[in-house]
């Protein structure tokens, strides 16, 4: 038994990965890791013990290391009768290209049952039936692991206890995000942005909530991916926002303008110098001049885009070139108006419908996902008691592309 076996800790992993020109990062948190106990990427204990006071440890894996390699035996035809997925209420699913949906969902397949959670994509759906991908998301794709030590203790003893296995916790999700050979992902459905609530939102939002809607850990987090985003002195504007725009204490702006549908939220922004009434569902127009913004930022909203597509459309009019556009949420909503997409999906799918927004458009470029999981929910918190961990972040944002950028693509002189 070495030093690590008589220790636990707290770990934070970051995940990068590159695929069809988006890079994303993926952030766990790691805590109590029993080394003498639970799994570990390949590579990440040895480097721990590689020196005395080691804190870090960073990893290259090639496809297939970290992961079992794609196989195309994993890539199975099933007959349409075979699949047979319902929602909540009892309705039937319909199969889409590149969606991601339980294994339960499946019939015929050994050792499959139907509680099984486990993902399967959709690579192909038609009358007869589709094609099933049973790969990991992340199968076949390069990664580069980084493994931050955060606390070390020894332990007073071993107890007993079931072993944890982070690698599986890492990869549980990323690479859901990203497209199904490089090919749209088939989100934009006739029923897809319909809400259970389809009255006026104005009516909907018409009574002020000056109250947060994730925990102080996922908002702080929330403002310093801003902080760390955004350049000093630019002109933000802050679209579906209300009563804190959740940007760093004292970060220098030009200007900050606050579009929203509550007029006393607003007001009650204490940074905002403008503020702006609108409801992009019923106009997704916005009000304002070419290039009038260097960057755009959007918390816990997108969820309530009815017609998203035309609004990202609009935010790029608006972005002088080079400006950014920040897409954050979590996994809290209010459920009456967010689009019904939105609970259908896994919560990494839902980075890739917003990445879909995007790329759509043809507007933006440097396209960049994030998520940040595991952490733990603050101690003060009213849910602390019966919700281990803080709010989940999850992140996609893009910069508006140069003028000409669009036509270079396709091999057009601008």
């Amino acid at each position: 038994m070495d030093v690590l076996d008589r220790c636990t800790a707290d770990l934070a992993f970051t995940l990068r990965w590159r695929k069809d020109g988006v890079l994303h990062t993926e952030c766990l948190f790691a805590a109590r890791v029993n080394f003498w106990r639970d799994l570990l990427p390949p590579g990440v204990r040895e480097g721990l013990a590689a020196g005395p006071g080691t804190r870090v440890v960073r990893l290259s894996f090639a496809p297939g290391a970290l992961l079992p390699p794609r196989a195309a035996a994993q890539i199975l035809r099933v007959p349409v009768g075979d699949f047979r997925g319902t929602l909540a209420d009892g309705q039937a699913i319909v199969p889409r290209r590149g969606r991601f949906y339980p294994r339960g969902f499946l019939r015929g397949l050994p050792g499959v049952f139907p509680q099984n959670l486990i993902p399967f994509r959709c690579l192909e759906a038609g009358h007869e039936g589709l094609v099933a991908d049973l790969n990991p998301p992340l199968a076949g794709i390069a990664l580069e692991l980084e493994a931050v030590v955060e606390t070390l203790a020894e332990k007073a003893g071993e107890r007993g206890g079931s072993a944890v296995d982070w690698t599986e916790r890492l990869l549980e999700g990323p690479g859901m995000q990203a497209r199904a050979g490089g090919a749209p992902t088939d989100f934009f459905t006739a029923e897809a942005f319909s809400r259970p609530d389809e009255n006026d939102d104005a009516l909907f939002y018409s009574r002020p909530r000056l109250v947060d809607h994730l925990d102080a850990f996922a908002l702080a987090e929330v403002s310093r991916l801003y902080g760390r985003l955004l350049a000093p002195g630019g002109r933000v504007l802050d679209l579906m926002g209300s009563w804190s725009s959740h940007l760093p204490e004292g970060f220098p702006l030009a200007g900050l303008t606050v579009l929203g549908l509550n007029a006393q939220e607003l007001a009650a922004n204490p940074r905002a110098d403008r503020r702006v009434l609108h409801d992009l569902n019923a106009d997704p127009r916005l009000p304002f001049e070419a290039a009038a913004f260097d960057a755009v930022i959007s918390t816990a909203s997108f969820e309530y885009l009815v017609r998203p597509r035309e609004v990202f459309a609009e935010v790029a009019r608006v972005l002088r070139p080079g400006g950014l556009f920040v897409q954050v949420f979590s996994n809290r909503w209010f459920p009456p108006k967010a689009v019904r997409l939105w609970s259908e999906l896994h919560e990494f799918e839902r980075m890739g419908l917003v990445l879909e927004v995007f790329r759509d458009s043809g507007e933006y470029e440097g396209l960049e996902t994030f998520s940040l999981r595991g952490r733990p929910r603050p101690a003060e918190d009213r849910y602390a008691g019966t919700i281990p961990h803080a709010d989940p972040l999850y992140a996609v944002w893009g910069r508006k592309k140069a003028p000409g950028a669009a036509a270079r693509e396709e091999g057009i002189r601008p």
